[in-house]
């Protein structure tokens, strides 16, 4: 360890944080969370005996190491989880076992949603929140928050009586809870996910009041109960409050601010792109980062009415859908728009009337983090374009962000494909609804069909739609 190094160490705070050990050419070579900074970082430094080869390398490399504080251990899970996919440090592929990462899963469209936890998130409709590293620190701060909001892990089935779990607090009694107040305080429970704990607080204090008034003791004594313990959350794990980070601390923020001259750190940026085949299926992806991190609860898809081989009007179609929702989603700080001249031009006017700084990321069709990265800025009427090395900050940013939203774009095309592909030839059939089909089914399919006539057809039909059927196939 270098005496530069061995200074800096000497400043190391005993909070939780992310810690960021770097080579001789600066570039970020592992990034880990610490419950307590000062010790965890230290560690790396002192007796070698008990490391692996692995580990060992990793030392040797160490030149320097910065850190960012947060207020507790499960923001140090949520913001090392980022870094390692802005960063894609070597050496955390090296040492991780577990590459994967655990999300929460609320499927709200259920009567009686339940909270489950997954590796994988599936476009199912349900809500996602994460992705987090650690899985074992998530749930230990789900059991916690449980007791406060309590919510099934398990479908309830009809008639079945109450739980352990129900007697013991931790699910909802369905003889005094009614679904829509259930999915109420499961949304209270979402807003602690997105770090709106102390505006929470404020509003249950407001409903406990109301309560009061109205002589409603018990579900008084339940808010208050239930605001207390929120309020002791700051001394224990709480689930990802934002409220307690320096988003001035992300470097990439930071430099994209200076960049592009904005009047404050781009807090939330969004990204976009298209994807079909051969104008075909064709989808959009809104992705959402806030704070410099993914938030997958916010992200949109979109089925184009642009169904040919068009990206610029594709872009122009998602941008314009996108901006009739200003009120109820919000205003993005930034845009990164997927794409070229092309893709800029075609959108440039409308974002500009909204005020709605932008950028591009030209990459020629490669999605990897390898390409040649030229990032397309406006300028007067038009556009201009610069190659930036692929270690500065703001690339990494922009590159994490342009590959959520390609992903999410390509996922969304596929399942739109699948789904296209197992449609029948009688859909598009006028007057062949779901009974009519559910007839023909009965006769055998539309292999079936083929062979047989019109004239016997009819006898199940009708003469019409056995007609129309006739000619199609």
């Amino acid at each position: 360890m270098n005496k530069q190094l061995a200074t800096k160490l000497k400043t190391l705070p005993n909070t939780p944080g992310v810690y960021f050990h770097k080579d001789s050419s600066g570039e970020i070579i592992y990034i880990g969370k610490a419950a307590n900074l000062k010790n965890r970082v230290r560690q790396y430094f002192q007796s070698s005996k008990r490391f692996d080869n692995k580990t060992l390398s990793l030392v040797e490399e160490i030149v320097d190491t910065d850190w960012r504080e947060v207020e507790t251990e499960l923001d140090a899970l949520f913001l090392e989880s980022e870094m390692i996919k802005r960063y894609l440090p070597k050496f955390n592929v090296l040492l991780r076992d577990d590459k994967s990462h655990t999300y929460i899963r609320i499927d709200f469209k259920n009567d009686w949603p339940t909270v489950t936890f997954t590796r994988n998130p599936l476009d199912d409709g349900a809500d996602y929140y994460g992705p987090y590293y650690a899985g074992s620190g998530v749930k230990q701060a789900m059991q916690i928050l449980r007791r406060i909001f309590p919510y099934f892990t398990k479908l309830p089935k009809t008639g079945q009586r109450p739980s352990l779990d129900a007697h013991i607090g931790l699910e909802p009694d369905r003889a005094k809870v009614t679904s829509a107040e259930y999915k109420r305080h499961l949304h209270y429970l979402v807003r602690l996910m997105r770090g709106e704990r102390l505006q929470l607080i404020k509003d249950l204090e407001k409903a406990m009041g109301v309560a009061a008034a109205r002589q409603d003791y018990e579900q008084a004594k339940l808010l208050r109960d239930q605001i207390l313990t929120l309020k002791e959350l700051r001394k224990r794990i709480i689930f990802g409050d934002k409220e307690s980070i320096d988003i001035s601390k992300d470097q990439a923020l930071a430099d994209l601010q200076q960049l592009l001259n904005l009047p404050k750190l781009p807090a939330r940026i969004e990204g976009y792109d298209v994807s079909h085949q051969s104008g075909t299926n064709v989808a959009a992806s809104m992705v959402v980062f806030k704070n410099g991190a993914s938030s997958r609860a916010d992200y949109r898809k979109f089925k184009l009415y642009t169904t040919k081989n068009d990206d610029y009007a594709g872009m122009r179609e998602v941008i314009t859908r996108r901006l009739k929702h200003l009120d109820t989603w919000g205003k993005p700080d930034l845009i990164i728009i997927d794409g070229g001249q092309g893709q800029l031009n075609a959108v440039a006017d409308l974002l500009q009337a909204e005020k709605i700084p932008y950028i591009g990321r030209n990459k020629s069709g490669d999605h990897t983090r390898n390409a040649d990265t030229q990032l397309i800025f406006p300028c007067g009427d038009g556009h201009y374009t610069t190659s930036v090395a692929q270690s500065v900050h703001i690339v990494k940013l922009i590159a994490r962000i342009d590959e959520e939203s390609h992903r999410f774009a390509v996922s969304y095309h596929t399942a739109l494909k699948r789904k296209n592909q197992v449609k029948s030839v009688l859909d598009d059939i006028p007057g062949v609804g779901v009974k009519t089909k559910a007839t023909l089914k009965k006769l055998g399919g539309v292999a079936r069909l083929r062979t047989m006539s019109e004239t016997e057809l009819a006898k199940h039909i009708g003469k019409a739609r056995a007609k129309a059927i006739k000619n199609v196939l």
